[in-house]
């Protein structure tokens, strides 16, 4: 059976082990090197990406996870899993690190504060079905390199639309929160790729 890894270190961890389970797969909580091995998928909850990228450093599981999305390890990153995701970042604190998994440039809380958090309505590109999605302190993609496929734009408080849902190979990043819906195609797109 396939099993799924969500990323333990703070975030929304137990919404997407729910809609994980409710895919009928089994799921891991990893905090140590020993489960970040023993699965075949991996989520990046939403959350703070500084304090996750401190913790990632603090219990030695940032370097083999770069190394395992770069063998291939399908990733799923929503929110601050997206900033962690990123090649480049925007308005990150001093030292933040990302994991460099998709070439693309995040905007860190590009939507704008918690008091700014909204539901929007997008197009999932896949397959041009609407989808209902929430944005709480939201990045968004800047910009991103060929090969790169684009898969959900929002406008932006700039009143432009700007990328918040990508694909690269086996990774996947998503600016909104699909832990929190009762949608699944975020996370059956990640299973498509294990």
């Amino acid at each position: 059976m396939t099993t799924v890894g969500v990323l333990a270190l703070q975030g929304d961890v137990r919404e997407h082990q729910a809609m994980l389970e409710g895919l009928g797969v089994d799921v891991v909580r990893v905090r140590r090197l020993a489960e970040l091995n023993a699965v075949d998928g991996l989520v990046i909850p939403g959350g703070e990406s500084t304090t996750m990228d401190k913790l990632l450093r603090a219990f030695d599981l940032r370097d083999a996870l770069v190394a395992r999305i770069a063998a291939g390890l399908p990733v799923l990153g929503s929110c601050a899993g997206m900033v962690l995701l990123a090649r480049d970042l925007r308005d990150g604190i001093e030292g933040q690190q990302t994991l460099g998994a998709i070439p693309m440039t995040v905007r860190r809380n590009a939507f704008g504060r918690q008091v700014d958090s909204a539901e929007v309505d997008l197009v999932w590109e896949p397959d041009g079905s609407p989808m209902h999605a929430t944005f709480i302190r939201a990045p968004w993609v800047e910009s991103y390199d060929d090969g790169v496929e684009v898969l959900a734009t929002a406008t932006g408080p700039d009143g432009e639309r700007h990328p918040v849902a990508v694909r690269h190979g086996a990774a996947i990043a998503t600016s909104f929160h699909p832990e929190i819906s009762a949608d699944a195609r975020v996370h059956a797109l990640l299973l498509s790729q294990v």
